[in-house]
């Protein structure tokens, strides 16, 4: 069993900056992909960026440039540095996990960008 545990969301202007964080614990193979998704209210859930454990990344178009999507794999935590936040970014971001045929989410952090 994986759990995933995010932190970091906030409140901010817009224009600002933010940084999630997502440490994974639990019993799982080293090649995974990780992930961060987000959920504004009324909408479905989509993918803003993932990496996979070699380091591989991929961004929503949305966010190419401003949101930058990191790894530790020795720590097992997974980063999002967000700048240039907008207030369409305020959502609820969850971390994602994705190891062979299994995916696991956490319970996900509110990011709200004033304007």
């Amino acid at each position: 069993q994986v759990q995933l545990v995010e932190s970091g969301g906030g409140l901010v202007q817009a224009g600002g900056s933010l940084t999630l964080s997502c440490t994974a614990s639990g019993n799982y193979f080293s090649g995974n992909v990780m992930g961060w998704y987000r959920q504004a209210p009324g909408k479905q859930r989509g993918l803003v960026a993932d990496i996979t454990s070699g380091g591989n990344t991929n961004y929503a178009g949305s966010v190419k440039g401003r949101f930058t999507i990191s790894r530790d794999n020795a720590k097992k935590m997974v980063f999002l540095q967000m700048n240039s936040l907008k207030p369409e970014d305020t959502a609820v971001y969850f971390c994602q996990m994705r190891v062979g045929l299994s995916t696991y989410w956490g319970q996900g952090t509110q990011v709200t960008v004033s304007s």
